[in-house]
């Protein structure tokens, strides 16, 4: 009876993660799609560049710091060195926070079309508040809480839906109030006040925080191609109608991506006990089944992508808000590769390999790159092009990651 009430308590949590993480990603949609419901779409458009750079910040600061934590916690068993490295992980925040921010204000025309400091104000809070989300998400996940994590998610989002939604019935058009309402729902890390201390231990243990570094540049990377097609179609002088369709649209066709996200946090653990005990034979499997499905699912994607993108993109965020079939088509497939990109990229972290991340990615942009500049047709055609081809070259070069360590791990 004993050795089944713990993994009836495990499946219970997971159970509450997983719900918590479809809840999440549904609010999250929900927020949005107020904001240009309620604004229109050539108004909304710096709350999607804003909102874009959100993903950004969860992906480059979250997903590290969330990741470093359950890793950390997982190979060590305990939580002490951890603790002694967070002061050198704020400083790193506040350091990642004040280049963005600088970096947006220099920006802020054509990014926000907007000449005052709020946006990048929001932009450096956003990324702080990007650092806490991993901290509270990274020691729930340690501490196998992942019904709370599944909660902290759901918090999250929720909140900013409530604020946007009473902005709206208090008749505020202010783009900007709606960027702080984006903001505000880091308040609900708040409501775990226990994830905020960390149990002390060993003063002479201490852990290394190069895994952040290369995690980060890799996650950077990848969400800059994941998130970053309206940010570019904005500087490159796109219409802001057609930056909002193209945000509206990768949002849509990455809602598995976004589900999956928050469900990953119990999938590290996991993965570092089978590199710890040098289960290599289970992690060729899943490498195998990783493959095929994601070739399955790519073409399955391009299918739906092309027949019910389209109506599907006006129906949820609005009739003026429009993609052609072959842009959500690629949009779709894509996002197919990204969503399996993120399952590699755990497994590479998994097994210590961050700096394979960063080399993956960066491979993978100069075909895209390329392919935006030298491609015909529109930004809006060339950025649909460039992010489906850079997903998938990443997704060779991560895949070959994850063989290569699995191959050291063997020997």
């Amino acid at each position: 009876m004993t050795d089944h009430a713990p993994r009836r308590t495990r499946l219970s949590a997971a159970a509450a993660l997983a719900v918590g993480s479809v809840v999440s990603g549904l609010l999250a949609y929900v927020f949005f799609a107020l904001v240009t419901r309620g604004l229109g779409a050539e108004a909304a458009a710096p709350v999607s560049v804003l909102w874009s750079y959100w993903g950004f910040a969860a992906a480059g600061v979250t997903f590290p710091v969330q990741h470093w934590i359950a890793r950390s916690v997982a190979a060590d068993a305990r939580e002490h060195p951890v603790r002694a490295a967070l002061p050198r992980v704020a400083g790193l925040a506040v350091v990642a926070a004040a280049g963005v921010g600088v970096l947006a204000w220099l920006l802020r025309e054509p990014l926000f079309r907007d000449d005052s400091p709020t946006w990048p104000a929001l932009v450096v809070a956003v990324t702080l508040g990007s650092a806490a989300m991993g901290l509270v998400r990274g020691v729930l996940a340690s501490r196998e809480r992942y019904g709370a994590v599944g909660g902290v998610l759901v918090a999250e989002n929720l909140v900013r839906c409530v604020v946007a939604q009473v902005l709206l019935s208090s008749g505020v058009s202010d783009p900007a109030a709606y960027g702080v309402a984006l903001l505000a729902g880091y308040a609900a890390l708040l409501a775990w006040p226990s994830a905020w201390r960390l149990r002390g231990g060993d003063p002479a243990t201490r852990t290394s925080v190069a895994f952040l570094g290369g995690a980060a540049a890799g996650q950077v990377v990848g969400q800059a191609v994941l998130t970053g097609g309206p940010v570019l179609l904005a500087l490159a002088n796109g219409a802001p109608a057609e930056v909002t369709a193209l945000f509206a649209g990768l949002a849509l066709a990455r809602v598995p991506y976004t589900l999956a996200l928050g469900q990953v946090s119990q999938l590290t653990g996991v993965l570092t006990a089978l590199v710890l005990r040098g289960q290599h034979t289970q992690l060729a499997r899943l490498r195998r089944s990783l493959t095929v499905g994601t070739l399955v699912v790519a073409a399955l994607a391009a299918v739906l992508g092309a027949g019910a993108g389209p109506p599907l993109l006006g129906w949820v965020f609005g009739a003026d808000v429009t993609l052609a079939a072959d842009q959500a088509l690629l949009l779709a497939v894509g996002s197919t590769f990204a969503l399996a990109n993120l399952v590699l990229t755990v497994l590479v972290l998994a097994h210590d390999r961050a700096p394979m991340l960063a080399l993956a990615w960066t491979g993978a942009l100069l075909p895209g790159a390329l392919l935006y500049l030298l491609g015909s047709g529109g930004g809006l055609d060339r950025t649909a092009w460039a992010f489906a081809v850079v997903e998938a070259v990443a997704w060779l070069g991560l895949l070959t990651a994850a063989t290569i360590s699995g191959r050291h791990l063997r020997t």
